[in-house]
C-alpha cells in the first residue's frame, strides 16, 4: 500500500474510544452517525457556496473535515462494537462519503483564480478512485484504501488549500496544488486497481 493518512486510522480510533462508549450508552446507531456526517457536510458545502468570500468558513474547513473524519471513523467503530453491521450501512457509508466530498470541494470553483475545469477533473478522479476501491470487491479482493490520495489525504489537501486561499496565496499556486492532487489521484486509481488484482480471489474453474 502506498503511504496514506488512512494508515493512521487505528491511532485515530483509539482517541475516539471515549466518545464511542458514550454513543453506545445513548443507543446511537451507526447509520444515524453516517447520515449526520452527510447532513453536516451538505450544510457546510452550501455555506461555502453561498458565502465564498467569508474567510472564516475557509479557515474553518480543516477543522470541519477533521470532525467529518471523526464521524466517519465512529460509524464503523459503532457498528463493530454493537454488532450493527448491515448491508444498508455499507451502502450508506460509500454513498454519503462521495456526496459529502462533492458538496465540500465543489465550492472551491467559486474562489477567485481557481481554474474550475481543473477542479471538476480533480473531483471526477477522486470519485473514480473511490469507485476503484469499491470495485475490488467484485473480483473477490477486499475494499481498497490505498493512497497516495485517498479520502483522508484528500481532506488534508483540500483543508490546506482552503487555508492557503484564505491567506491570499496567488491563484497560480492554488492551481498548481490542484494539479498535484490530480496527478496523485490518478496514481491512486491505478494503484487501487493493481492492488485489487493482486489480492483478488482466483477465478472459479
Amino acid at each position: 500500500m502506498t503511504f496514506s493518512i488512512y494508515q493512521l486510522k487505528p491511532k485515530f480510533q483509539q482517541l475516539l474510544s471515549p466518545l464511542l462508549k458514550g454513543l453506545v450508552r445513548l443507543r446511537v446507531t451507526p447509520n444515524q452517525v453516517t447520515v449526520l456526517a452527510l447532513l453536516l457536510s451538505l450544510a457546510y458545502g452550501v455555506a461555502l457556496a453561498l458565502f465564498p468570500h467569508c474567510l472564516g468558513l475557509w479557515f474553518g474547513l480543516p477543522l470541519f473535515l477533521l470532525l467529518r473524519m471523526g464521524l466517519n471513523a465512529i460509524d464503523g467503530m459503532l457498528a463493530n462494537a454493537t454488532g450493527q453491521k448491515t448491508r444498508l450501512g455499507a451502502l450508506l457509508n460509500e454513498m454519503c462519503d462521495q456526496v459529502s466530498d462533492v458538496a465540500l470541494y465543489l465550492p472551491f470553483a467559486l474562489l477567485a483564480g481557481i481554474h474550475a475545469p481543473l477542479l471538476v477533473i480533480v473531483l471526477m478522479l477522486a470519485l473514480l478512485a473511490e469507485f476503484a476501491g469499491v470495485l475490488a470487491a467484485t473480483i473477490g479482493a477486499p475494499r481498497r484504501f490505498d493512497g497516495p490520495m485517498g479520502k483522508s489525504d484528500r481532506a488534508f489537501a483540500f483543508g490546506l488549500l482552503a487555508c492557503l486561499s484564505a491567506t491570499g496565496v496567488a491563484p497560480h499556486w492554488l492551481n498548481a496544488a490542484l494539479l498535484l492532487i490530480l496527478v496523485l489521484s490518478l496514481w491512486t486509481v491505478i494503484n487501487r486497481l493493481r492492488q485489487a488484482l493482486r489480492f483478488s480471489a482466483p477465478p472459479t474453474p
